[in-house]
């Protein structure tokens, strides 16, 4: 199953303390690192990844032009927050979407919608360890398949199903 990641792009450059700095000198820069560090990521896991903007900050020549490097770029229209775009889009993707977003409100009802959700904070780190480890040349070692145990597990133990669903998804990250 392909994961659809929609991120919230102005929350994610914003709890980022790399992105941030970049950002407090030009809007424009904290964009173009994003992006750049999403196609990177892209380029290793391959999933379809939209990053929605508030529409009130878009650059004229960015309008226009919805992909950038694989990466769909959605900016809200005027009277419209990108809150809005983003419940749209996880709403219509239901169970295959993962919601990257620190927003509360955002976060509630992507879930409710059947979503998976991650912290933006939480995704900066997963992208930045598949990068990095993917330029180093590091095998991550979950991926062998199973190991051996002598860990029961149960019932008492076991996850909602809300909760294995979106761990599973945060684990293709």
């Amino acid at each position: 199953m392909s994961i659809h990641i929609i991120i919230d792009g102005y929350n994610l450059i914003r709890r980022s303390s790399s992105l941030s700095t970049l950002d407090q000198q030009d809007i424009q820069l904290g964009r173009e690192a994003l992006l750049h560090t999403l196609a990177a990521y892209k380029k290793i896991k391959r999933h379809m990844i939209t990053v929605v903007f508030d529409g009130t900050h878009a650059p004229p020549l960015l309008q226009n032009k919805d992909r950038v490097k694989g990466i769909k770029i959605k900016f809200s229209r005027s009277g419209e927050t990108a809150d809005t775009v983003i419940k749209k889009i996880a709403a219509r993707e239901k169970e295959k979407a993962l919601v990257v977003s620190s927003d509360l409100d955002i976060v509630n009802f992507a879930a409710s919608q059947g979503a998976a959700t991650i912290s933006s904070h939480a995704f900066e780190e997963k992208i930045t360890t598949v990068v990095y480890s993917d330029t180093k040349g590091i095998v991550d070692q979950n991926q062998d398949g199973w190991i051996p145990t002598t860990k029961k597990k149960g019932p008492s133990r076991r996850l909602s199903k809300r909760k294995r669903r979106n761990r599973v998804k945060i684990k293709k990250l």
